[in-house]
């Protein structure tokens, strides 16, 4: 019987905290301030230099590859810039 109250307690625990951080995530994006996360270490420029060694017929494996990321990061993040 202890071990279920202290479960009990526990769930109630976690419930909210995950409250308190849900609650704090949307009144930072309200605000406009930053969530975190990983900082991008790729430039907007240098991913539109790329986009043009893209265009004038380079792979885009290669030129992911050249900037140190993967070829999917490559595309999302281009695909961000075009539109």
């Amino acid at each position: 019987m202890l071990f279920t109250i202290m479960a009990a307690l526990a769930q109630m625990e976690l419930e909210i905290k995950r409250e308190r951080v849900l609650d704090s995530v949307h009144k930072r994006r309200e605000a406009g301030k930053d969530l975190g996360g990983r900082r991008q270490s790729i430039s907007e420029s240098q991913i539109k230099s790329a986009l043009r060694l893209v265009d004038s017929g380079e792979p885009a494996a290669q030129v992911a590859r050249d900037l140190g990321m993967s070829r999917a990061t490559f595309y999302r993040r281009s695909r961000k810039l075009r539109s």
